[in-house]
């Protein structure tokens, strides 16, 4: 299984997740067999609220699955028609999300769980969004 991480910049598996998937400057590609950790940049950062292309983002990279800290429903429902899964970030770092996933107990996101508003308001690890 290969899985995306939004991630602020490349540190490796001590990468934080980035508040929200679609203006994370990098993404981390963890091949969850192999234990490789590839680094993409995204290519659609810059984006009006609600236009974020996740497929673009990833520039054709092929994933599994996506585990983030926040995402729009956009995105959320983009990435569910392409066949990726969304998981909730419960760590701070990639490292500490890759047990959890291995695992099978990090929660999918939902519809009703998805960022509202524009790019501008904090988001933790984990929260899905808060205002």
């Amino acid at each position: 299984m290969r899985v995306c991480f939004p991630v602020a910049e490349d540190n490796g598996m001590e990468s934080e997740i980035f508040g929200h998937f679609g203006s994370a400057p990098v993404f981390l590609v963890v091949d969850l067999a192999t234990s490789d950790v590839a680094a993409i940049q995204n290519a659609n950062r810059i984006h009006d609220h609600g236009g974020c292309n996740p497929i673009a983002a990833l520039g054709g990279e092929r994933v599994d699955g996506v585990v983030v800290g926040g995402i729009g429903l956009g995105a959320l429902q983009k990435l569910h028609a392409a066949g990726m899964r969304v998981y909730q970030a419960k760590e701070a770092t990639v490292g500490g999300n890759v047990p959890l996933l291995k695992a099978s107990t990090l929660p999918e996101f939902e519809p009703g769980q998805t960022c509202r508003g524009g790019h501008g308001h904090g988001h933790g690890h984990g929260s899905g969004c808060s205002h």
